[in-house]
């Protein structure tokens, strides 16, 4: 790969890496510190990576960014307990948006990888393997799983008044 090759992903990928990243981990900061070290390694392996295969390796390698600073996380607060108001409320949503991405946010971390990965940024599931070291099968065994959790929580009549 070429600098001027570089430049081009770092043009063409850079905002639906950031996008995907976000979107899991929820921290501007971070997903930008993230996307950052995505383009770090390219950089450091551009002599190796072919450009064709640019945007698969990139990520891949800001997925695995992200489980690492989810790890990361996990091992500063292992005590921290998480806390769920099972109390029912009287909100209403007027935004559906904020209602999927509610539902997202309670999908497991790999489901909801997969799902955005598929849904939101149109990845085939062979890519899809490949960025989270999955086979074909598991990729879309965890779609599938997601979307029926994501279908039955959307139904609820209390989610969505």
């Amino acid at each position: 790969m070429t600098v001027s090759e570089y430049n081009q992903c770092v043009d063409e990928f850079s905002d639906n890496i950031y996008r995907f990243i976000l979107k899991n981990i929820q921290d501007e900061d971070k997903a930008k510190d993230i996307v950052q070290e995505a383009y770090v390694r390219l950089w450091n392996k551009v002599g190796e990576v072919n450009f064709k295969k640019a945007k698969s390796y990139l990520f891949t390698t800001a997925y695995h960014c992200f489980i690492n600073v989810i790890r990361y996380e996990k091992k500063l607060s292992p005590m921290e307990e998480n806390y769920q108001d099972n109390s029912i409320t009287q909100n209403t949503y007027s935004d559906l948006k904020e209602v999927i991405d509610k539902a997202v946010d309670k999908l497991p971390e790999i489901q909801k990888t997969v799902v955005l990965l598929r849904d939101y940024e149109g990845y085939s599931y062979k890519e899809i393997g490949a960025i989270t070291n999955l086979n074909e099968s598991q990729v879309k065994v965890y779609i599938y799983r997601a979307r029926v959790f994501l279908k039955n929580y959307l139904v609820k009549m209390d989610v969505v008044i």
